[in-house]
């Protein structure tokens, strides 16, 4: 049975409703709005508001979020970067190591100043957007 507009049951009908009207004109709480997966985990910032860095240094997670106050003391992404950077990095290394070697031939001393160079910052920025992304998701995963 298909209902005239205006009848039935709304949200005011038991008399409570939370429009500002109702309210006494006071104005609703400013939400604090997540921001992308991507944008926190590839910027490394706070999953909750999106403008407080994450770490405060190359690994490190900051205790709470100086814009929001997010307590990121708790948030722990375990073993999760270590093993992405020793899986995808040591796969590319090894495919690089094989390409360099055998198409250029160069002497021992180019991989030993060559593939310390690359692995090192690779090995950096890999684990922390891995642990950021990590701990997006956790923080998401607790809070939908």
């Amino acid at each position: 049975m298909r209902r005239r507009p205006g009848t039935g049951t709304s949200s005011t009908w038991s008399g409570c409703s939370c429009s500002s009207r109702s309210t006494g004109g006071a104005p609703a709480r400013s939400r604090i709005t997540s921001p992308g997966f991507w944008r926190a985990a590839g910027l490394g910032r706070c999953p909750r508001c999106g403008q407080g860095a994450l770490f405060t240094g190359p690994l490190a997670v900051v205790p709470a979020c100086a814009e929001c106050g997010l307590d990121l003391s708790a948030q722990d992404s375990g073993d999760g970067p270590a093993v992405l950077g020793i899986f995808v990095l040591g796969a590319l290394t090894m495919i690089g190591a094989f390409l360099v070697e055998f198409r250029l031939e160069p002497p021992l001393w180019v991989h030993a100043l060559l593939w310390p160079a690359l692995l090192i910052p690779a090995a950096i920025l890999t684990m922390r957007f891995a642990k950021a992304a990590l701990i997006a998701l956790t923080w998401r995963q607790r809070h939908p």
